[in-house]
């Protein structure tokens, strides 16, 4: 993307060569470059600390994985059958979460997205999911995040979004979760806070 913008600007600024000087077209790709690089090192910033927090909670399993300028952290906060209560032994993940975010990414829109097994009927599940989204939500606020920088959504028993296809029950633990989202980086308060 940045080279395609680099490109197009050194054509546009070559066509127009009579009104621009060398130099400010070397400010221009120099600020564009610039721009792109502290993107992506608010990027880093934001995954390396999330990493930590898996490090320094090494019971807990935390994968994350970069998507075009989101993060998605992937916990293992699972939840009981038919039940929307936080695991006493996820609570420290999420209320680390919440203080790396709080202290270092205060500007980041989170989104906690709520699971179910595909037991019970569809709506049924969507509400549970939902439910399980808004308990997660709920500790991430307890932790120092203000609930306007955390929002829930709830894929229920979506087949396309569960982690052991049609399991339930004592085999379907993997399905009835929460999923983390960083939504949102604003650059120049990430910059800030890194």
């Amino acid at each position: 993307m940045m080279r395609t913008a680099i490109a197009g600007l050194a054509l546009t600024l070559a066509a127009c060569s009579n009104y621009v000087t060398r130099a400010d077209f070397d400010a221009a790709v120099a600020d564009l470059r610039n721009t792109d690089q502290m993107q992506q090192q608010q990027i880093d910033s934001l995954a390396q600390d999330l990493r930590d927090v898996g490090t320094r909670l090494g019971s807990q399993e935390t994968q994350i994985v970069a998507m075009q300028g989101r993060l998605r952290v992937e916990t293992t906060a699972q939840f009981a059958f038919d039940d929307a209560t936080v695991r006493e032994q996820d609570k420290p993940l999420l209320n680390e979460f919440a203080t790396v975010i709080r202290d270092h990414h205060p500007n980041v829109l989170v989104t906690v997205e709520g699971f179910a097994d595909p037991a019970g009927s569809a709506t049924y599940n969507k509400k549970l999911g939902q439910r399980r989204a808004e308990a997660v939500r709920d500790e991430l606020v307890r932790g120092g995040l203000s609930a306007e920088q955390v929002r829930v959504v709830s894929y229920g028993e979506e087949t396309n979004r569960q982690v052991r296809a049609g399991a339930w029950g004592p085999g379907g633990e993997a399905n009835r979760r929460a999923v983390l989202v960083i939504d949102y980086v604003d650059s120049a308060q990430a910059t800030d806070a890194g």
